[in-house]
């Protein structure tokens, strides 16, 4: 994570921005989750033991991540926006629970190279891409089933 850190230090100073405290706080709490974010989750996790670092201050601090590019917003369907680190792993793609919201990573070399057959018979070069598998997990799929019955 040290490359990150800098990333993020050399992209504030670029901009003019101060260096601060809750700055290097949010930063270290986003890159110790490890999982995809909202604001407000990760605004509770800081509160916890920063009571005096705010919701705007967590909020302006992960456009200012995604700005730089060491976050990228997400959107898996259930209204908010979510950050995940973009130096964290190398890709993946993930499965989401339209039940309970859990998000689910995962890699497969099958879907990868398949997705490279797709875009070289139509003769196109892929940049990069997405795949996002919206369904029931285990623990939801059986309670989804018994309110159908």
């Amino acid at each position: 994570m040290p490359a990150t850190r800098k990333i993020f230090r050399e992209f504030i100073a670029r901009k003019g921005l101060k260096s601060t405290q809750q700055r290097e706080i949010i930063l270290d709490e986003f890159l110790r989750s490890g999982s995809h974010l909202s604001t407000e989750e990760l605004y509770l996790r800081i509160r916890a033991k920063h009571p005096h670092i705010g919701y705007a201050t967590v909020y302006r601090t992960l456009k200012l991540f995604a700005e730089c590019g060491i976050a990228e917003p997400r959107h898996f369907g259930d209204g908010q926006t979510r950050y995940e680190s973009t130096h964290a792993q190398e890709h993946h793609d993930h499965l989401i629970c339209t039940g309970c919201g859990a998000i689910l990573e995962f890699e497969d070399p099958g879907i990868e190279q398949l997705q490279e057959q797709v875009a070289a018979q139509h003769g196109f070069h892929i940049e990069r891409h997405r795949l996002e598998i919206y369904g029931l997990c285990n623990k939801c799929l059986p309670s989804r089933t018994e309110a159908a019955q």
